[in-house]
C-alpha cells in the first residue's frame, strides 16, 4: 500500500467558492437540445414540452450557469430565427456541425427552461457571422424593460419582464479556422472591444468574456490572448478558456494526470493576462471563464466523415463514460477549485447527450453517466471557502506531464455562519495510480473537534466500466471503510482510480 499526507489548515486560503464554478454548454449540437432538453410528445414533457426527467437531473447534478446557444454554433446563429410563433420560424443551415436547425427551440424556451431549473443564463453573441449592431440588438431584445422596437418584440411575444442576462459571451473560438468566421488575433481583439464598448452604453453593469484560445496546443496560444486583451482589457472582464482531455493510445497513466496538464494551462494564461496588465499599468484583473472543459475522444470524432444528409438534431459525440473517465472528470474540478482566485466561472460541455453527464434517449429513459456523479458532489459539497493543500505523496511517470504525485487534493470550508448546515469541512482527492490503494493522513489539528462524516468513493475493479439505459447505476458513490481518527490526524484509504469526498464536521 502506498502512503501519502496533507495538511488542511483555514490559513491556506485562496478565494469564496463561486457558485458559477459549477455551470454547463448547452449547444444547438447534436441531440443536447432536440431529445435532449426538449422533447415535446415525450411522457415526460412538460406543458412547454421540456423534458422533466432531464430537469431533475440538472438540479440534482447542482448546476448554476449554462452557456447558449454555443460553442461553434454560435457563429452562424441569426437570433431573431428563434423567437415569435414556432410555426413561423424559418429553418436553417447549421454549418458548424452540418444540420438543420429548426429553430422550434430558441431565446424564450431557453429562458423558460433557466428558470424552472434555477440556473442563471449566460449569452453568447455571434461575432462569426455577425457583428456590433447584431449584438447590441440581441442586448436590446433580451435586457431592455420596454418602450423600444426589440423591447416591446419580447414583450409581445410573451416575455413582459426582462431576461436580465448579465454575462455576456462576446463570440466562440475565433481563433479556430474551423469557426465561421475566423479571425486573427488583432481582427478579434478590435471587433470584441467595439462590441463591449457598445454593449455597456446599453448596461455598464454587463460581465463580458473575450474569447481566449480553443485549446493550449494551438499554434497561437499565448499570443492570441496577449494580442486580444492588448486590444480589449478596459472593456472586458474575463477571458475564456477552453479544454477536453482524452486517452491517447491506451496511456491511461498519462490520462489520469489531467489535472496537471490543467493546471498548467491555467497558469499560463494568468500570467499572460497579468503581463498585460503590466505592461498597460491597469489596476484590475481578468479573471478567467473556463467555459467549456470535459473529457471528450474528439479523435474519434474528428475520425468520422462529414455529414451531408443535414439532418435535425443528428447522434452527434455522444460519448459514454467510464470510471476513469469520471476520475478525471473529478481531478479537473480539483483544478479549477484550486484556482478559484481567478477562475471564477466555469462550465462543463456539454450538458446532456452531447459529451454530456446526462443520457436521454428520444422517447425514454434518461440517466446518469459516471462523470456526473463527481461534478454533482463538488457542486453539492464545495462551499464556503477553497482551501489549498499540498499533498506529500509518492509520484508516478507519466509520457504527458512527466512525474507527477499520485494523489491530488484540495479542500473546502464553510463556517456555521455561512451555511444553513453548520460546519463542514471537505476533502476532495482522487488516487491516480493505476493498481495501488493510497493511505492517506489528513492533519486536521487546525479543525480541533472535527469528526468524520462521510467518505464516499467512486472506484470499481473495472476501470472501463460505464453507466447505460440498461444498468443506469452500475457506476455511482459508495461509502468507503472507515476511517481512523487520532491526535487531530485523520487516516483513510482510497482505491487505486478512484474519486473521494471526504466530509467532517465539529463535534456537538
Amino acid at each position: 500500500m502506498l502512503h501519502a499526507s496533507l495538511t488542511v489548515d483555514p490559513a491556506f486560503r485562496v478565494a469564496e467558492v463561486n457558485p458559477r464554478l459549477f455551470g454547463s454548454l448547452v449547444e444547438h449540437m447534436g441531440r443536447c437540445v432536440y431529445t435532449g432538453i426538449y422533447e415535446p410528445g415525450h411522457p415526460q414533457a412538460d406543458e412547454d414540452g421540456l423534458r422533466r426527467d432531464v430537469l431533475a437531473l440538472v438540479r440534482e447534478m447542482g448546476v448554476t450557469t449554462v452557456r447558449y446557444p454555443g460553442g461553434n454554433f454560435v457563429s452562424g446563429f441569426r437570433w431573431e430565427d428563434s423567437v415569435g410563433p414556432v410555426d413561423e420560424r424559418p429553418q436553417r443551415l447549421d454549418l458548424a456541425w452540418h444540420s438543420t436547425e429548426t429553430n422550434a427551440f430558441g431565446l424564450h424556451e431557453f429562458r423558460t427552461w433557466t428558470e424552472k431549473a434555477g440556473i442563471e443564463p449566460m449569452m453568447a453573441v455571434n461575432l462569426g457571422t455577425r457583428g456590433v449592431a447584431e449584438a447590441l440588438d440581441l442586448l436590446e431584445y433580451c435586457n431592455h424593460p420596454g418602450g423600444t422596437a426589440l423591447s416591446d418584440q419580447r414583450r409581445a411575444n410573451g416575455a413582459k419582464d426582462p431576461f436580465g442576462i448579465r454575462m455576456w459571451c462576446l463570440g466562440n473560438e475565433m481563433d479556430g479556422p474551423w469557426q465561421t468566421g475566423h479571425k486573427t488575433a488583432a481582427e478579434y481583439g478590435r471587433l470584441a472591444a467595439e462590441t463591449a464598448r457598445a454593449m455597456r452604453q446599453i448596461d455598464n453593469r454587463l460581465e463580458l468574456v473575450a474569447c481566449g484560445s480553443s485549446s493550449s496546443s494551438m499554434p497561437t496560444f499565448g499570443s492570441w490572448e496577449a494580442t486580444v486583451l492588448e486590444h480589449a482589457y478596459d472593456q472586458v472582464d474575463y477571458i475564456s478558456c477552453h479544454a477536453y482531455y482524452e486517452e491517447w493510445d491506451g496511456d491511461l497513466a498519462s490520462f489520469l494526470a489531467s489535472g496537471a496538464e490543467l493546471d498548467q494551462f491555467i497558469d499560463d494564461i494568468v500570467a499572460t493576462a497579468d503581463h498585460v496588465r503590466a505592461k498597460l499599468r491597469k489596476k484590475k484583473r481578468i479573471n478567467l471563464s473556463f467555459d467549456e472543459w470535459n473529457v471528450w475522444y474528439l479523435s474519434r470524432f474528428q475520425q468520422e466523415e462529414v455529414p451531408t444528409d443535414w439532418a435535425v438534431a443528428p447522434r452527434v459525440t455522444e460519448d459514454e463514460y467510464n470510471v476513469a473517465d469520471a476520475v478525471v472528470v473529478g481531478g479537473l474540478l480539483i483544478s479549477l477549485l484550486r484556482h478559484s482566485d481567478r477562475v471564477t466561472a466555469a462550465c462543463i460541455a456539454q450538458l446532456v447527450n452531447v459529451i454530456a453527464p446526462i443520457r436521454s434517449e428520444p422517447g425514454g429513459p434518461s440517466w446518469r453517466q459516471t462523470t456526473f456523479h463527481p461534478f454533482a458532489q463538488a457542486a453539492r459539497h464545495a462551499r464556503g471557502t477553497v482551501l489549498r493543500v499540498e499533498p506529500v505523496a509518492p509520484v508516478y511517470d507519466t509520457k504527458r506531464s512527466g512525474e507527477v504525485p499520485v494523489i491530488d487534493a484540495v479542500a473546502t470550508h464553510i463556517s456555521g455562519a455561512e451555511g444553513e448546515d453548520g460546519d463542514e469541512l471537505t476533502v476532495f482527492a482522487v488516487n491516480r495510480h493505476l493498481s495501488d490503494t493510497t493511505e492517506l493522513s489528513v492533519d486536521l489539528r487546525a479543525f480541533p473537534g472535527y469528526r468524520l462524516v462521510e467518505h464516499s468513493v467512486l472506484s470499481d475493479p473495472d476501470v472501463r466500466a460505464v453507466n447505460t439505459e440498461q444498468q443506469p447505476d452500475r457506476v455511482r458513490p459508495h461509502l468507503a471503510e472507515p476511517g481512523s481518527l487520532d491526535g487531530g490526524r485523520l487516516v483513510v484509504r482510497l482505491p487505486a482510480v478512484s474519486w473521494n469526498v471526504i466530509r467532517l464536521r465539529p463535534v456537538g
